[in-house]
């Protein structure tokens, strides 16, 4: 059996950061990583996709120069083979940092395999035994396969195998309208291909505020996305040239089918009955308000605890975690201000309560909208897609929550959530001298429109 000071369960946004601060104090650590450092976002979510998104700006932005005065001859063509290759890149550049950061630490052991508990303090890995008071598991979560008609009969794609796709489809059906699904069909609309978006709810992006939802799909819709919502009794068949997708009002040939309907956390394969550790009807670790999990000594972190399923919220229990054990503070998950975007173009900016969330919990409201279209730099750029909703509470001044759908709605946003997380109160931002022309110098006018409902 070998023994350490502390073993990390996962290679995402958390755990090996963590590690490598139990390494700067002289700890000897195991991290233990059953596929690629990195996690999510840096081999399936957030820098192979956003790459991906980039190269269909291009191509977007390429077809639209006529109305800049801008005139490319001939048809705008998409090499697949380049636009996959250069998220890769992306991807592998982002991994080997990571390999050659940890391969220089002192004390810190990277073992790659499919880590299971024994006991609460020990844990099997590739034949070996490890030990440590201290575990830490970030492992993650993977795409949601729902049982539907026909599911297992059809070559499906997950936000994971798309990426890898190096062909354009001829058209691509979209399972799922929320985030992931969303961006992945604009994508691929401007890389040329035909997209439609089966929703079975009644809006896309269902977390949203209606009106956020409605403007959503009024933009997918502009870029020659058919959106189907309300959608029940899905299926799919093998059909000669591709997969029929059929529900209760459509039937749609498709070439390519992509299921993006939510994720799960791993944990159903680590042995955590054998730790003690409780999980949710979910499968989501359960944590206290300093991430740990029911048994003493053994921490849950990013998305499989199920608070915050991103990157940056995943980083942040890191910054928790290593606050709390290694800094003597005194931090909560309770405390974090949930942020988060929709990378469709525009973007979505989104931070604290949506307006039915802030209705609901009671608060007397303060709410104003500004459309895009009054936006000095979205009419300079000709971007005037998307509006500014922002709520406050009418009694202690201070902002509730935000939407920015819109030009840089994602940059935007990051204003009002430094304001919410200093406890700046609305009418002291509202005075706020912001550079002229910017997105982010209507903040104040839309602070000064507030108004009760």
């Amino acid at each position: 059996m070998k023994s350490f000071d502390a073993i990390v369960i996962g290679g995402g946004q958390a755990g090996p950061f963590l590690a490598a601060r139990m390494v700067e104090k002289g700890m000897k650590v195991a991290l233990i990583e059953r596929k690629f450092l990195g996690g999510t976002c840096v081999n399936a979510g957030c820098m192979p996709t956003k790459t991906l998104v980039a190269s269909a700006r291009a191509a977007h932005v390429a077809r639209s120069g006529a109305v800049y005065g801008v005139y490319i001859p001939g048809e705008i063509a998409i090499d697949m083979k380049v636009v996959r290759a250069r998220a890769e890149t992306v991807t592998m550049n982002a991994r080997n940092g990571l390999i050659g950061w940890f391969a220089g630490m002192d004390g810190m052991t990277v073992i790659y395999g499919h880590a299971r508990f024994e006991d609460p303090k020990t844990v099997s890995v590739n034949g070996e035994t490890l030990t440590a008071p201290r575990i830490f598991l970030n492992v993650g979560a993977r795409p949601v396969i729902p049982d539907l008609p026909g599911v297992n009969e059809i070559d499906y794609l997950t936000s994971t195998s798309i990426i890898d796709l190096d062909t354009l489809p001829r058209h691509l059906a979209v399972i799922g309208g929320s985030y992931i699904g969303l961006e992945f069909a604009q994508m691929y609309r401007r890389f040329g291909a035909e997209v439609s978006v089966i929703e079975h709810g009644p809006k896309l992006a269902s977390r949203e505020d209606e009106d956020i939802s409605d403007a959503i799909a009024d933009v997918l819709r502009s870029e020659g996305i058919d959106i189907h919502t309300g959608a029940s009794d899905i299926a799919f068949a093998k059909s000669s040239d591709g997969i029929t997708v059929a529900t209760d009002s459509a039937r749609i040939d498709a070439s390519h089918v992509l299921i993006a309907t939510g994720r799960k956390p791993n944990t159903d394969d680590l042995g955590l009955d054998a730790a003690g550790v409780i999980t949710d009807g979910r499968g989501f670790i359960t944590v206290d308000d300093k991430l740990a999990t029911n048994v003493d000594g053994i921490w849950a972190l990013g998305d499989c605890n199920g608070h915050g399923a991103f990157t940056h919220t995943s980083y942040n229990d890191f910054e928790i975690a290593a606050a709390n054990l290694l800094d003597g503070d005194d931090r909560k998950l309770s405390s974090r201000i949930l942020a988060y975007a929709l990378y469709i173009d525009p973007p979505l900016g989104r931070v604290g309560m949506t307006e039915k969330q802030a209705r609901a919990s009671g608060h007397k409201i303060l709410i104003s909208t500004r459309p895009m279209s009054r936006v000095g730099r979205a009419n300079e750029r000709g971007e005037t897609k998307g509006f500014m909703k922002v709520i406050a509470d009418a009694e202690t001044k201070k902002i509730l929550g935000a939407a920015i759908l819109g030009i840089e709605g994602d940059e935007v946003i990051h204003g009002i959530i430094d304001a919410m997380n200093a406890g700046t109160t609305y009418p002291a931002l509202q005075w706020s001298v912001p550079i002229h022309p910017t997105v982010s110098e209507l903040i104040p006018t839309l602070l000064g429109d507030l108004k009760p409902v």
